[in-house]
This record gives structure tokens, sequence and C-alpha cells, in this order.
């Protein structure tokens, strides 16, 4: 790569102000022209410039394109080299305020479908789901005891599943209906049960209280799922377990509206190597036919043992 292209990348102030904020956040086309306040053709251009140059990345989710800043080779290391320069310009921080508003608004979205489908939730997982038995996929996966964390958890209905095998199971929601389901349909037994108010990118656990956490069919429905992957780790002891299901990645947008998804399911190798990245390491992938068509897996991972933790 020519330092003279990157260089070049990085003369003109839109240029700078797209590669601060895409070393923050992941955004679409849409998102960007919103947080700059300028047209899209204008940032499309220069998101192509800068992509051109080996800066940012970018991958398709869907009718969508995400940008990120490169996280590996020359222009990751040319990156790191001059992003001190970022740290005291006003405008920078004034792009990431406006952002983070952004990425609020996508989970304040995210919890209002919810809260607006909480009664009939589990008749719209049986139309995505069929007869695939995943309670008992995510049950053979699990340590045969410890304390277990459903992240995630919305009417509760794997709670009593995670009982057969944990001395203690938490369940953590942030949607106040899906909560409100879980307490009609679940009778809590305060010694052996405990239903917690929590985002799973601020999981309300301490450092190291689960042996097992599970995500199932909901890592999808989050804006940054490697927020969330990092803070699984930090709450798992030492070699704790990370069970996901999800769905593998799909082109059908129709599920934005029916399920209220965020990301349109993922690749298992990007997945692992998010899980990699935060320090874990993947034992098993397993792969489903789900009753619309689509695919879904179940990954097992465990948590790597590092001096420290």
């Amino acid at each position: 790569m020519a330092p003279v292209s990157l260089f070049k990348a990085l003369s003109d102030e839109t240029r700078l102000r797209l590669l601060n904020l895409s070393l923050h956040h992941e955004l679409n086309v849409n998102e960007i022209v919103r947080v700059l306040a300028m047209g899209q053709s204008r940032v499309s251009h220069h998101l192509k410039i800068l992509t051109d140059s080996g800066l940012l990345t970018h991958r398709r989710d869907g009718l969508w394109i995400f940008y990120s800043a490169v996280s590996d080779g020359p222009g990751s290391d040319f990156i790191r080299s001059v992003r001190y320069l970022f740290e005291s310009d006003r405008h920078f921080h004034q792009d990431l305020a406006a952002a983070a508003l952004l990425i609020a608004e996508r989970s304040k979205r995210t919890t209002r479908f919810f809260d607006s489908v909480a009664g009939s939730w589990e008749r719209l997982k049986k139309e995505l789901l069929g007869d695939v038995d995943i309670n008992r996929k995510i049950l053979d996966a699990l340590p045969d005891r410890g304390t277990m964390v459903d992240l995630g958890c919305g009417t509760g209905d794997l709670l009593p599943v995670l009982k057969q095998k944990a001395d203690m199971v938490i369940g953590v929601e942030r949607s106040a209906k899906m909560l409100e389901e879980a307490r009609k349909n679940f009778v809590s037994e305060p010694d052996r049960v405990d239903i917690r108010v929590g985002e799973l990118e601020h999981l309300p656990l301490r450092d190291g209280e689960a042996d097992a956490a599970i995500t199932n069919m909901v890592l999808h429905h989050l804006p940054d799922p490697r927020m969330a992957i990092q803070e699984v780790r930090r709450i798992l002891r030492k070699s704790g377990t990370f069970v996901i299901v999800d769905l593998i990645q799909h082109e059908d947008e129709s599920m934005r509206e029916a399920f209220g998804d965020h990301w349109l399911g993922f690749s298992p190798e990007v997945l692992e190597k998010w899980l990699n990245e935060c320090g874990f390491s993947t034992t098993r992938i397993e792969r489903f036919a789900l009753k619309t068509g689509l695919e879904g897996f179940i990954l097992l991972s465990h948590k790597n043992r590092h001096e420290g933790d």
C-alpha cells in the first residue's frame, strides 16, 4: 500500500470525520448522513475513497451496507499511528456524541418492538422455529451444575429448562413487558431463580458471577453484538460456557419488521472471529433447518483461561 494514497485519503476534513466515526461505531450510509448532516452522495463519495485506500471496510446485511475502520493489516497500522490526533478535536467529539444518540435510538426501537409483541412472542417464535427443539440443544451443551444466565430471556420459557441442570438460574431482559409476561408464566423461586432488568451490553451481574451464559435468538437484535460478547466474558468464571443460538446469515428483509431484527443473521465464521477476539474458544457449531426456510445454528464456546482473570 503506497504511503501517498493513505495520506491523500486523509487530506480532507470530511474523510477525517468519517474515519474517526468508523473507529468507534459500525454505521450504514443513512446513519452516517444523519450524524454528519451531509448529503448522501457526498458521504458515499468519501466512503469510497477511504475504502479504496484500505482504511475502511464494509459488510452487506440484506439491503444495508455497514462501514467500519479496518482492524488489521497496513491500513490498521497506519490508523494507529495517527488516531491520537483525533482525540482533542471538538468536532470529532460532537460527531461521536451524535452517533451515541443514534445508537441509543436503535436500542429504544428494539425495546419498543418487544414491548409491543410481548403477549404474542411465544407464537411468533413458534412460527420461526417450527418443531426444532432448541431447548434440548441448549441443555445438552451446558455443564451439569452451576449458575446459568439466560441473556435476553424474553417471556422466560427457557428458565425452567435451565433449572434441570443449574443450581441457580438468572434471567436478564430489558423489555419491561417481556419481564411482566415472564413473571406471569414462571413462578419465581428466590433461592434458585433471579429475574433481572438490564441491557445485554451492560449486564446487571458481577464479574465472574456465572458458570454458563446463553443467548437464544438474541444477538441479531443488538446494534453491536460484540459489546454483549465482551460483557459475557466479564460475567463468566474461568473456562465458563457460552452458548449462542442464532440465525445463519440470510437475505429476508421482512424479518426486520416481523421480528425486530437488526442483523439478518450471522456467518458462523464471523461470529467465531468475534468470540476469539473477545477471549473465547469455539468448541462446536451445529446448523439446523427452520420452518421458514431459514437456517439456525448453535455455537458452543468457552472462556479462555488467562493470567489475571
